[in-house]
């Protein structure tokens, strides 16, 4: 539900800080792991660049873009769901 934020404008989300980067990337660094695949058979199943992979993972990317990390999730056979606190 958005939320007005007393200056004249609407949030419609809540927005993260994160300190050092967005946990999502732990998560793809562990698909990737499990998966045993190169970056460039990664880049050649999603389109995702080999470099974006390597800035996600050597610190230089903070809040990588949702898009671009569905495509390598589902290149590498996976598939993300949104689930309400407290489901299984």
């Amino acid at each position: 539900m958005a939320k007005g934020n007393g200056k004249g404008a609407l949030r419609l989300y809540t927005s993260y800080n994160f300190v050092d980067k967005d946990p999502v990337i732990d998560k793809m660094r562990t698909l990737v792991k499990r998966e045993g695949l190169k970056y460039s058979d990664i880049q050649k199943l999603s389109g995702v660049t080999t470099s974006t992979m390597h800035n996600w993972f050597e610190g230089k990317t903070k809040r990588p873009q949702y898009a671009t990390v569905m495509a390598v999730v589902h290149a590498l056979g996976y598939r993300a769901h949104f689930l309400r606190k407290g489901d299984k």
